[in-house]
């Protein structure tokens, strides 16, 4: 079987080596305005579905760093020459990076979903430790074969480890898309069924990029394929992690809103999305906080007697 040319060992043009410059730093920039985002505005969300920002700072925070890797070994990973850029031994950073980024920020996306869906308890844990452990496989087999075995050359390895790598994202499909569903049924008719539901679909069409571009991978291309898969990765981690964050957020923000108007939250200040308020701001049961004073008091008082 022949060798495949892995993508960091193709020369680039003036033109091409520009542009992948400019997707990569659009992309960490991108990630960082939404961690800012996110930082300032986890008081817009009750305690029940703080986990999914929180995740979500996680996603964007890892995934700029990455990014600021990429950027920095793009620039020492090709020498001018001429009038193109050949690569040299630390090219292979320059996109390595990316795996080290998805093992993490992948099962962290799960983690986003199911903290804002209708899931809860034991369902809960089972469901999120599932697609943490399949989305950590997908990503860390395909690792195996696109970079690891051959430094990334190997067509045997690429075909092996990208079926097995496919294995799991089916698992994870499925996961996700029982979580949508079931959410969708016990949200039926709210906004944040529908939102929950375009979460759902942008995600799943998002990370079919990943598999695409890997497959690139066994191809005999030159510095424009390169660069296109570049871009496209660029763009796909900006509509996972941002625009995907962006919904969530919205789902955790709107439910959030409907249990402070049920009286079964509070948030200290109202609730809007787009200048639309949903809820006014609560302060906890002054009642309730007392009896839960009174009762640790007593706790106390009686463990002093022993």
């Amino acid at each position: 079987m022949p060798d495949a040319l892995a993508p960091w060992n193709a020369t680039l043009t003036l033109a091409e080596h520009s542009i992948i410059v400019y997707a990569l730093s659009v992309a960490g920039l991108a990630l960082f305005a939404f961690f800012v985002k996110s930082w300032v505005s986890t008081n817009e969300i009750t305690g029940r579905y703080r986990t999914g920002v929180y995740a979500g700072m996680c996603i964007t925070g890892i995934a700029f760093l990455s990014y600021v890797l990429l950027v920095v070994e793009f620039a020492l990973g090709y020498d001018r020459k001429g009038e193109s850029w050949i690569p040299n031994a630390n090219a292979i950073l320059s996109w390595a990076p990316r795996y080290f980024d998805w093992t993490v920020t992948v099962p962290l996306l799960v983690i986003e979903l199911i903290a804002v869906a209708t899931l809860a308890g034991a369902a809960a844990r089972r469901l999120r430790a599932a697609g943490i452990a399949a989305a950590f496989l997908m990503i860390s087999t395909g690792f195996i074969g696109g970079v690891v075995i051959d430094s990334g050359t190997n067509m045997g390895a690429l075909w092996i480890w990208g079926i097995i790598s496919g294995i799991f994202m089916v698992i994870l499909y499925f996961l996700v898309i029982y979580v949508v569903v079931k959410g969708g049924r016990d949200l039926k008719g709210s906004e944040a069924a529908t939102t929950l539901r375009n979460a759902g679909i942008l995600l799943i069409v998002t990370w079919m990029a990943y598999p695409i571009i890997f497959g690139l991978q066994g191809w005999g291309h030159g510095g424009a394929v390169i660069t296109w898969m570049q871009v496209v990765l660029s763009a796909a981690d900006i509509v996972a992690k941002v625009g995907f964050g962006s919904m969530i957020h919205k789902i955790a923000k709107l439910r959030s809103a409907e249990d402070v108007r049920a009286g079964t939250d509070t948030l200290p200040e109202a609730l809007w999305i787009s200048s639309e308020k949903l809820s006014d701001g609560t302060i906890p049961n002054t009642a309730t906080t007392h009896h839960s004073q009174n009762t640790a008091t007593v706790a106390g008082e009686q463990r002093g007697r022993h």
